[in-house]
């Protein structure tokens, strides 16, 4: 039998009890606090408490319940501890739509018609072509990729950002430092969707909004480190950035006094734009014990020393 340990320290992960069971009957699944879990091999994760994997002294494997797995290892003793992650195809699919609707929500102007809405205004938006929007993908993996693979189809002009170059039919791909700017540029909605790296850490700050067109706008779906919270604030209120949505913060939930949820242009979303349906995790944190038990490959591990 193995010992499965639920850790996180913002949710209640105990919905994935009867899946993880469901799918291995052998497991024992526990969730923390409960003083078991320290004697766990395997810990399935989100927001791990700090200092908490240097406590388990028969820890084998580290998983993360979603597709990143920065909130699962940062902070944390890995002693070389392999570390998975969930890939659900549908994660692709989600993350289009959540980014689809903000592209919309800028393109077509729907910040400003709720704006005329909330004083009564009759005020029709200049409408514009699709092609005449630029989206700015920052990060092309498997999400960022399949993004920029439609959105050309709907008539966006469509550019993406790498950490090396790359190259994918229908947009032009910057990479690295020195083509950073000239990315931004052309930019006029940025979305996020880098992982998170001490690279990428604060990225969407003040040398980032100010290298964009002003009047820009930003839909951040990627890491909530990437954001720094006070620089938005300060880009928006000066008009250099026109709106914001924003799906991941630094601290969540976002708490109820947190300036973001009142700041003007910004649309503030619970964590939402995509993941894996909670079958699909338990199915592929089960797959990955048995190859743990077998010694066989595991599935979608991660580069520890990359991030991702």
């Amino acid at each position: 039998m193995t010992t499965v340990a639920l850790l996180s320290r913002t949710a209640n992960l105990d919905f994935l009890r009867p899946l993880l069971q469901a799918a291995d009957p052998t497991l024992d699944v526990c969730t923390w606090p409960d003083p078991r879990a320290l004697q766990a091999e395997v810990a399935v994760c989100w927001q791990t408490p700090p200092d908490l994997y240097a406590q388990m002294p028969h820890l084998k494997l580290v998983h993360s319940i979603a597709a990143g797995v920065d909130n699962v290892v940062a902070g944390q003793d890995l002693r070389g501890l392999p570390v998975c992650r969930v890939v659900d195809p549908m994660l692709a699919e989600g993350m289009l739509q959540f980014v689809l609707w903000g592209v919309l929500y800028f393109h077509r102007k729907l910040d400003a018609a709720l704006a005329s809405q909330r004083v009564r205004e009759w005020k029709r938006p200049l409408q514009t072509p699709a092609a005449t929007c630029r989206i700015g993908l920052m990060g092309l993996g498997e999400l960022g990729g399949l993004i920029a693979a439609r959105l050309p189809a709907l008539g966006y002009t469509v550019s993406g950002w790498a950490r090396t170059a790359r190259e994918v039919p229908g947009i032009q791909v910057f990479a690295g430092h020195e083509q950073y700017d000239a990315f931004l540029a052309q930019t006029d909605v940025l979305v996020c969707l880098l992982p998170l790296t001490e690279q990428t850490r604060g990225i969407l700050g003040r040398r980032t909004f100010d290298a964009l067109p002003k009047g820009a706008a930003l839909i951040h779906c990627g890491r909530g480190e990437h954001l720094v919270e006070g620089d938005l604030i300060a880009a928006l209120g000066s008009g250099q950035l026109r709106g914001a949505v924003v799906d991941v913060f630094e601290q969540e939930p976002l708490p109820q006094d947190h300036p973001l949820w009142t700041t003007p242009g910004v649309v503030v979303t619970p964590h939402m734009a995509t993941m894996a349906t909670y079958d699909v995790v338990a199915g592929q944190v089960a797959r990955n014990i048995a190859q743990m038990r077998s010694g066989g490959a595991l599935f979608n591990q991660v580069d520890t020393a990359r991030g991702y």
